[in-house]
């Protein structure tokens, strides 16, 4: 069997899990900047507070998070009769927003009567800036209903948004709808307040304390920053598990920070960054359930990159996990065919791939040599340029010279698998932002 038909086989065995997986979860279609399909029914009543959108710019993801799965202790209830307050961190700024909220993994109906976006007074802070407080709507109602298994984003408010910023986003369902569908290592405090406290200026009611994002999957802003959206999808070093919380330390958020900086100078593309990474992501494998919680990298591509406002480029650090969490050793082959799925997939697509190497996990429970030679074989086949368009190399950023089976002891955490925040700094430090703009060839 030749290479190319082998990839060929993989491709169709991939296509049939993901089709399955597919027709569980409706989605909101990919956007090129025009809006979105809206799975959701909404009542007729007119807005209070929305104005016509009426500015010019670009339509990018500012911050987004993805679905992993249900929250415990929600299965019967969800939330209902309280207001929920995520707190989220912009990429870059713009004039007018609107979000994306999912139901995916909830087993009825997730009735929103009340939701609001606004600015925060300060970070990480559930009080907002008052002349930023606008209501949202939904195809022009203030209440939507949310299937089972499907998410709606807003129609978009004038707003002005700013790079950087911490924005708070309010929503408060009055009717059992649980579970909860959230994503669960948010590294940022969230709120929640009884009753109906959605445009509430001050953090008074908001006494309840969470380390998730319940419902919110994705902030878009029409920008005069940026021209596009770059999305990492990774595990739980791309979703920055180790950082330190309400500080924004992940790579992702020091990428998007060089990205401003840079923007427009040489080859640097003008382009914002969203973090897709899940905690225990694998290329192939995934959880349990019907839709799978911490779907595999090959299931969810389609929903959270391909799926994302007006991308240009993708970032993949998968692979670990599908080398720490099988009993035996994993072929390196089956790790890399599974990558090189994905850039096929995003290649279709029009999609620049860059594609990050391995880093090691010497002293860490899970290290075993066996498992350390599938890592470097996989990396080995990463660096020779057979998968990726473009490689950073986060294994020759971080690991120890002296002991290249380990991190390097300032940029580990602890736990000898994820970095500190130092070791953060390093991954977003090493990247050619030029590699991030291109077209994708026809063929790798």
């Amino acid at each position: 069997m030749t290479k190319r038909h082998g990839y060929a086989l993989l491709a169709a065995v991939f296509a049939m899990i993901v089709a399955i997986s597919g027709a569980i979860y409706v989605g909101v279609a990919a956007d090129d900047g025009t809006g979105g399909t809206r799975n959701a029914t909404a009542d007729n009543r007119a807005p209070r507070d929305s104005a016509a959108p009426a500015s010019a710019g670009t339509w990018v993801g500012t911050w987004s998070a993805s679905p992993a799965g249900a929250e415990p202790g929600t299965e019967t209830n969800g939330t209902a009769g309280r207001s929920l307050r995520n707190v989220v961190h912009t990429a870059v700024g713009g004039t007018e927003a609107r979000i994306t909220l999912s139901n995916l993994y909830g087993q009825q109906p997730l009735n929103i009567t009340h939701a609001s976006i606004a600015v925060a007074a300060a970070e990480n802070d559930a009080a907002a800036v008052a002349d930023t407080m606008r209501r949202l709507t939904f195809s022009g109602s203030t209440t939507v209903t949310v299937p089972a298994g499907a998410q709606i984003m807003s129609d978009a408010v004038r707003v002005r948004i700013p790079r950087d910023s911490d924005v708070l986003v309010t929503t408060y369902s009055p009717t059992p709808s649980g579970p909860v569908t959230y994503h669960p290592h948010a590294r940022q405090i969230s709120y929640a307040a009884q009753g109906d406290r959605t445009e509430d200026l001050t953090a008074t009611a908001y006494t309840e304390q969470t380390p998730h994002w319940r419902y919110l999957t994705a902030l878009d802003v029409l920008s005069d920053e940026s021209v596009g959206t770059v999305v990492a999808l990774g595990d739980s070093i791309t979703d920055g598990i180790t950082s330190t919380e309400g500080a924004n330390h992940r790579w992702t958020d020091v990428l998007a920070d060089r990205l401003r900086a840079a923007a427009g100078t040489g080859d640097v593309p003008r382009y914002s960054v969203v973090n897709q990474g899940i905690s225990g992501n694998q290329v192939l494998a995934e959880g349990l359930g019907r839709p799978a919680d911490n779907p595999s990298g090959l299931n969810r591509l389609e929903r959270d990159v391909l799926g994302r406002t007006n991308v240009k480029a993708v970032v993949i650090d998968l692979g670990v996990n599908d080398i720490l969490r099988n009993q035996g050793q994993v072929d390196p082959v089956t790790v890399t065919d599974g990558l090189r799925e994905m850039v096929r997939r995003a290649h279709a697509r029009g999609l620049r791939v860059v594609g990050a190497t391995l880093m090691p996990f010497g002293g860490h429970r899970g290290y075993s040599r066996s498992r350390d030679a599938v890592r470097r074989a996989v990396n080995a086949e990463i660096r020779a340029g057979k998968v990726y368009d473009a490689v950073v190399d986060f294994d020759k950023a971080l690991r120890d010279p002296y002991d290249p089976r380990r991190l390097r002891a300032d940029y580990d955490s602890g736990d000898h698998l994820h970095p500190s925040d130092k070791g953060y700094e390093r991954m977003a430090e090493v990247f050619e932002l030029g590699d991030l703009k291109g077209a994708a060839p026809a063929e790798l």
